[in-house]
């Protein structure tokens, strides 16, 4: 897919990371850029909320097709704090965890692979003290109102995205500031898609229809409204990470995150499974 999409340029070809469209998160980059919080050194994410398993047996349920807070959540975290800090991991360490493994819907020969529980800590940017330190917690054992912020600090103050609302605190000053407020106007929250991924969906369909709309015909598109939006090679990037994440979990050393540049064994996923089997 990266390569299809470098040799047709022409086509549109992007990420479906709806987080990099939200308000907050749009004036937070902007913030960011403009020296708010000085130098950043920290980044701290919190993830959460109930179980993210469907009401019956299915791909939520299995690691192998894509289930679990590390590939549903995480991975558009991963994202979101390179497209705001302006670098990548390059060493990772983590920890997956699933607790519950069977419910009264999901039972019998029946067992939830995917993760429930997810920490991981990444080093990204420079190493040594010019690296970004980054730790971000994903607990979806917790039934209740969603929970879902992230917080950067740096050399000059601290900004903080707590839903969809935006918060700022400068060295020096006594107490925060709101610096956006909840636009609103995307409808009531829903199970599958909480608040702060409802309205950047919303803002991301926005987006792509100003770009089409750019042109008469709308064969064609314009950069300005989705200059923002991940492309292939950030998706593979992410993929990457999470990967290694998983590593990570599996080994409990630290991990370093070295891009793919051939196309993976078709087969490896199930060699992986029949391995997990046999032993």
């Amino acid at each position: 897919m990266v390569t299809a999409a470098r040799y047709y340029p022409q086509l549109l070809s992007m990420m479906g990371n709806t987080l990099r469209f939200l308000p907050a998160f749009v004036a937070m980059h902007q913030l960011l850029e403009e020296g708010y919080v000085g130098d950043i050194q920290v980044c701290d994410v919190r993830v959460y909320g109930p179980s993210l398993l469907d009401q019956s047996y299915g791909w939520t349920c299995e690691e192998l097709m894509g289930g679990g807070g590390l590939h549903i959540v995480g991975s558009a975290i991963i994202d979101l704090l390179s497209y705001l800090t302006g670098t990548r991991a390059h060493r990772v360490h983590g920890l997956l965890r699933t607790f519950v493994q069977q419910n009264n819907l999901i039972r019998g020969i029946r067992r939830v692979t995917s993760d429930d529980f997810c920490f991981f800590q990444m080093l990204m940017g420079g190493t040594g003290s010019s690296g970004v330190c980054c730790t971000v917690t994903l607990n979806f054992n917790m039934p209740g109102s969603f929970v879902h912020e992230v917080m950067i600090v740096g050399s000059a103050g601290r900004l903080v995205a707590r839903g969809t609302e935006l918060y700022g605190q400068r060295n020096g000053s006594k107490c925060e500031e709101l610096l956006l407020s909840d636009g609103g106007g995307v409808g009531p929250e829903a199970k599958e898609t909480p608040r702060p991924h409802l309205q950047g969906l919303s803002s991301m369909v926005k987006a792509l229809r100003q770009s089409f709309q750019a042109h008469e015909e709308r064969r064609l598109w314009s950069q300005g409204p989705v200059a923002s939006a991940p492309t292939f090679e950030d998706g593979l990037y992410v993929q990457t990470v999470v990967e290694a994440v998983k590593q990570s979990s599996s080994s409990g050393e630290w991990v370093c995150v070295e891009i793919m540049s051939q196309e993976p064994d078709p087969n490896h996923n199930l060699c992986e499974a029949l391995q997990r089997n046999k032993n």
